[in-house]
C-alpha cells in the first residue's frame, strides 16, 4: 500500500494540474471559438512535452522519486486529459464533422509524440551538460 505522504504528493500535484488544465484549456478555447477542441489539444501537447522533460530529467539527474510523484504522476497526470480528448472527438463525429474528428485524432497523436520526444531531447541535453 502506498504511503500517505506519497498519496498526498500525488494529490497535491493533481490539484495543481487539474486547475492548470481547466484555466489553460478555457483560455485557449475562449480565443479560438471555431468548434474545434483547441484547448484540449494544446493542453495535451504541452503535457506530453512536460512528461518527456520530467521523465528524462528525473532519471538522468537522480531526483528524489517523490518529485516524480508530485510532478509527473500528480501534476502532469491531472493536467493532461485523454478522456476529454476522446469525448470531444466523439462529439465531432456525432455532429457529422468527420474531417475535424480525424484531424483532432491525428494532430493530437502526432503533436503529442513530437512534444514528448522534444521534451525528452531537451532533458537529455540538460543532463549531458550537468555531467551526471
Amino acid at each position: 500500500m502506498p504511503s500517505y505522504s506519497n498519496m498526498l504528493l500525488v494529490g497535491l500535484g493533481g490539484v495543481a494540474g487539474a486547475n492548470a488544465r481547466f484555466f489553460f484549456s478555457r483560455f485557449i478555447a475562449n480565443r479560438t471559438d471555431t468548434g474545434f477542441p483547441w484547448g484540449t489539444l494544446v493542453v495535451n501537447v504541452t503535457g506530453s512535452f512536460i512528461m518527456g522533460l520530467l521523465a528524462v530529467l528525473s532519471a538522468g539527474l537522480h531526483w528524489n522519486p517523490q518529485w516524480g510523484l508530485l510532478a509527473a504522476t500528480g501534476f502532469t497526470g491531472a493536467y493532461t486529459t485523454y478522456s476529454t480528448f476522446e469525448y470531444e472527438t466523439f462529439a465531432l463525429v456525432q455532429d457529422g464533422s468527420l474531417r475535424r474528428a480525424a484531424f483532432n485524432f491525428l494532430l493530437s497523436f502526432l503533436l503529442g509524440f513530437a512534444a514528448l520526444f522534444t521534451g525528452a531531447g531537451l532533458a537529455n541535453m540538460i543532463v549531458e551538460r550537468s555531467g551526471k
